[in-house]
């Protein structure tokens, strides 16, 4: 008899982004001529840059010629890759980082989950509050998270660090000691950073107490403030303690392309059972080599493109575009006397509700009101409740659009 993973039966049957999508189609049936703008999902539409559609033909002709045809690349990735990441986005920020220190992969969300391949079930984790849906979803699949409470939010074998404007969203180190901390900088809901110092007091907490940091950096291209650190690396010593996890989705609008990268430092190790201490770039170097038969040499070429002279400064004028969008939205919303966070060095903005209005009520407003979708911040964990996020990357006529809309609401 064939059993299968119970751990997904505890997982809620729906996910956030299908809820808004049935409450949005349910609006258009009973509207269909409204013109609803959507800054909820945090895709890009801005196509992908000159350079890099010049990559990508230009590597598949190589595919269609039988002297420069490539078959199986190597799982890690290849080496000109590699190699571009490391000058571009390590060397210059004082961060020292071999060839196979780095993963090429089909995305950060992947690694993200993946990782917990090589990671015991019986680690404890923790995350900030409110957090992207895949670090709590993939633990609880890898059955780490234990079970669900009756508010239906909280599991009760993950810690979980309240990131609200009472502490603004600055997480401090738990109490109880976690074995694996997920933190994303710039952050995905809130759009908040944190500076070098308050990265320290996190890597050196992982040293005190053997833990592991998982830290996402999805949005670092997004920081103009010197002072954020881009790369957790940046920080002394925390190749001991951190795995990093980046993507060219929203950097380079690559959310259909598909490429992102991992780096596990040969530094990191830690514990089997017998507490002797083991390498995990070895581990996930097996991992990949078993489950993954690397990103398409097509899509790496393109990836390399965007490092280009050329490419760096096509890239820089979405990034801009984006950041305009995001000034523009946190500047009306400020004028409409909301709350406002984030937006400054990362896409998201991060409403406080008014009039004590829940996520999903302030959601059902904006939709039927002003026609605009957002995401419900409840819709991240428990202290998103009261929250509400937007993003920016939505086309820039449609911003404005919003704006106005927004400016002439009545909340």
């Amino acid at each position: 008899m064939a059993l299968i993973n119970e751990n997904f039966l505890k997982l809620p049957e729906s996910y956030l982004f299908s809820d808004i999508k049935k409450k949005v189609e349910a609006f258009k049936h009973l509207h269909p001529d409204a013109n609803i703008i959507s800054l909820g999902i945090g895709d890009v539409t801005r196509p992908i840059a000159p350079v890099v559609i010049e990559a990508l033909h230009a590597a598949v002709d190589e595919m269609g010629d039988s002297k420069t045809f490539r078959g199986y690349g190597p799982e890690q990735g290849y080496d000109f890759l590699q190699k571009k990441i490391i000058e571009n986005d390590y060397i210059h920020r004082g961060v020292d980082l071999a060839p196979d220190e780095i993963f090429i992969s089909d995305g950060a969300k992947s690694d993200i989950g993946n990782i917990g391949d090589i990671l015991s079930m019986q680690n404890r984790v923790a995350v900030t509050d409110p957090v992207y849906p895949v670090y709590i979803d993939t633990n609880v699949m890898g059955g780490r998270a234990g079970n669900i409470a009756k508010d239906g939010q909280h599991w009760d074998n993950i810690i979980y660090i309240p990131c609200t404007s009472e502490n603004n969203f600055i997480p401090e180190p738990p109490s109880v000691r976690p074995d694996i901390i997920y933190l994303c900088y710039p952050n995905n809901p809130t759009g908040t950073t944190l500076s070098k110092n308050e990265l320290e007091k996190w890597v050196n907490y992982a040293l005190e107490n053997e833990t592991l940091i998982l830290f996402d950096s999805a949005y670092e291209a997004y920081i103009h403030d010197e002072g954020i650190p881009h790369s957790i690396y940046e920080v002394k010593d925390a190749k001991r303690v951190a795995i990093e996890f980046r993507s060219f989705s929203k950097t380079a609008g690559f959310t259909g392309l598909r490429c992102g990268y991992t780096v596990v430092p040969k530094e990191l190790k830690l514990y089997d059972t017998s507490k002797k201490k083991v390498n995990i770039n070895r581990l996930w170097n097996r991992r990949q080599t078993t489950k993954f038969n690397g990103t398409s040499y097509i899509v790496q070429r393109a990836a390399e493109a965007t490092y280009s002279p050329v490419g760096k400064i096509q890239i820089q004028e979405s990034i801009d575009y984006y950041m305009r969008n995001a000034g523009l939205l946190k500047d009306c919303l400020q004028k409409a006397g909301l709350q406002i966070y984030g937006g400054d060095n990362a896409p998201y903005i991060w409403v406080k509700t008014p009039n004590e209005l829940s996520s999903w009520k302030f959601f059902d407003r904006l939709l039927y009101e002003c026609h605009i979708v957002g995401t419900p911040g409840v819709g991240f964990g428990p202290s998103g409740e009261g929250y509400f996020r937007l993003t920016a990357f939505g086309r820039y006529e449609d911003t404005i659009e919003s704006i106005s809309r927004i400016q002439n609401w009545k909340l």
